[in-house]
């Protein structure tokens, strides 16, 4: 198949397929991106991530504007982002023009409250699976640790922890080259 119809589809799937916001495409975008097509690795998605929820703009549409572009520049990002955006475009459009005559119904209320822990558990898994090759010795256990601690009673926006993250992470690259040993 054409890769730039490839990227649209896969990216469209994802975007139909994401309930509850740029978290709830996370293990998706990691079992379709990652698994099985190949376009980038558990380590790229997760610095997407990072930078996604740094720069203005929704998560799950910068993450996948980054993979785009990475597989085939401004045109591969481009219909990525239609992609993952196209899907909500329809179902908000037809959400929209039905929405106030069956939102109190209990039937919907019901089935909303079951979609969203749904959604928390695949958040759960993506972490588990990222984790594993993210959270690699102690110095990143640590980190791990201060920021779960740090995100869960502070509130810190995500920016400035994965700001803060990447110094921490700069700086102990340099202290290892120092002490000529090799921090990958």
């Amino acid at each position: 198949m054409n890769l730039y119809l490839d990227l649209f589809l896969t990216f469209a799937k994802v975007g139909a397929c994401t309930f509850g916001g740029g978290y709830a495409m996370l293990p998706i975008l990691q079992r379709e991106v990652v698994e099985k097509k190949g376009w980038a690795t558990d380590e790229e998605l997760t610095d997407y991530y990072a930078i996604g929820q740094c720069t203005p703009g929704v998560i799950a549409v910068n993450t996948a504007t980054f993979i785009g572009h990475k597989l085939k520049g401004i045109p591969g990002g481009i219909l990525t982002t239609l992609g993952v955006v196209f899907p909500s475009i329809v179902i908000i459009t037809v959400i929209a023009a039905f929405l106030q005559s069956f939102a109190d119904n209990p039937l919907v209320i019901h089935a909303f409250n079951g979609i969203r822990a749904c959604v928390c558990v695949l958040i759960f898994n993506a972490v588990l699976k990222l984790r594993k090759s993210t959270v690699i010795d102690l110095p990143t256990m640590v980190i791990f640790i201060a920021v779960f601690l740090l995100s869960a009673l502070l509130g810190l926006s995500p920016a400035v922890l994965v700001l803060v993250c990447g110094v921490i992470g700069l700086a102990l690259k340099l202290m290892a080259e120092k002490r000529g040993g090799g921090v990958k």
